[in-house]
């Protein structure tokens, strides 16, 4: 029998289960932003990729991401599919501390959450059908070896590129692919759609952020000061990005929204992810208010080039994340994290220059595959629902539920 060590592995299985609860509270969050006839629409597609995703992880994807290192680096290989060679007692490999088995957790509530972050782009535009297959294809054709390359020791891990939690991987991705999806299918034809629920978007909200301690603090793999570090990282530039993003919006439109209050807070959480085991505390606080603003200016240019990106993927998460891993280029100092880099301001011109470079790579590769994606999908399956179904709703129209009693409208 193994001994792994009790409070790292409990520790890990909590932070799991924090990132688990993400996607259901990214259901309420973008549930509570949709219109009132595409409440179920758009929950549904964040829920039923835990299932699928889970089944892709077990089959393939964790062997993908984390075993080998195939074609130059792009991708890892089939020796683990199934979890071949994996047992209870099997150690974790760059922390033996921890069964292997608890990472393989870990790790698909990463791979769970990061194609639903999309929905909220084309949200109560593209069929059911069309989504799982997407669903399918999006992952093993761009999360896949962005997982591989940036965390398995692949091709931008060997280039010396840091990500701690997701920037690259998860938020620049998920952000880049929504923006082509959102030009794929068009406007609504119902743009004024309000929030059919803002208390639904607070809860969202709010498990998010309870969960994104596990998503970054747990990235750590393992229980020390950089683990604390990265917790106390995330609050805080979460809060300044909330309170910035208040201000600003509060001085422009003379009401403070409570909407845009908690959109901030998402924004600061999204922008700190790669960077959070990876820079000072006060470094936070200058990415939280960066974040704040730039994010929102990002949705104001979305709005102004007449994008339909519904629920601000692309100004949120896409920006977000890229915002965060250039700031990580500047802000990285191995005196908080000695396996880190040293970023721009304390001489580390290479690893910004890597940094940003591999962002931009990264964007532009999930722009362009997801829009040939949607494309090839639309030559097997309809992407687009149709104008009638459009109007009546998702929920009536293509799931045959509704989220209220007729009554309670």
């Amino acid at each position: 029998m193994a001994n792994f060590d009790t409070g790292s592995t409990g520790f890990m299985l909590l932070a799991t289960s924090l990132v688990m609860l993400m996607t259901p509270g990214l259901a309420f969050f973008y549930g509570g932003l949709a219109g009132k006839r595409n409440i179920l629409g758009i929950m549904i597609q964040s829920f039923v990729s835990m299932g699928i995703t889970t089944i892709m992880w077990y089959i393939c994807g964790y062997s993908l991401c984390f075993s080998g290192n195939e074609m130059g680096g792009l991708i890892g290989d089939f020796h683990k599919a199934f979890m071949h060679g994996v047992d209870l007692n099997s150690p974790f490999p760059h922390n033996p501390k921890i069964p292997e088995f608890v990472f393989f957790a870990y790790q698909m509530m990463f791979a769970i959450i990061t194609p639903a972050l999309i929905t909220g782009a084309f949200v109560n535009r593209i069929t059911f059908k069309s989504y799982l297959v997407f669903l399918v294809l999006w992952q093993v054709l761009v999360y896949y070896p962005f997982a591989h390359m940036v965390w398995g020791g692949g091709l931008l891990a060997q280039w010396g590129v840091l990500d701690f939690a997701g920037g690259i991987v998860v938020h620049a991705t998920a952000g880049f692919a929504a923006l082509a999806s959102v030009i794929y299918v068009g406007k609504r034809r119902d743009t004024e759609s309000p929030p059919n629920s803002i208390p639904l978007i607070a809860i969202g909200t709010g498990l998010l952020w309870f969960g994104w301690y596990g998503f970054n603090a747990g990235s750590e793999l393992d229980v020390d000061a950089i683990t604390a570090q990265a917790f106390i990282n995330t609050d805080v530039a979460a809060s300044f990005a909330a309170i910035t993003w208040l201000v600003i919006e509060w001085s422009l439109v003379k009401k403070p929204k409570f909407v845009g209050l908690l959109t901030g807070a998402v924004a600061g959480l999204a922008t700190i992810t790669p960077a959070a085991g990876f820079v000072s505390l006060a470094s936070a606080v200058s990415i939280g208010i960066a974040s704040g603003a730039v994010c929102y200016l990002a949705v104001s240019l979305k709005n102004k080039m007449g994008w339909d990106d519904a629920l601000d993927v692309w100004g949120v998460h896409g920006i977000g994340g890229c915002l965060g891993t250039i700031l990580l280029g500047v802000f990285a100092t191995k005196a908080v994290n000695a396996t880190g880099a040293d970023g721009l301001m304390y001489g580390g011109t290479t690893f910004f220059i890597h940094q940003v470079v591999a962002v931009v790579g990264a964007c532009v590769y999930a722009f362009v595959f997801t829009y040939g994606m949607l494309a090839a999908i639309n030559l097997v399956t309809k992407v687009k629902v149709g104008e009638a179904d459009e109007v009546a709703g998702l929920d009536a129209s293509i799931h045959g539920e509704q989220a209220y009693d007729a009554g309670v409208l």
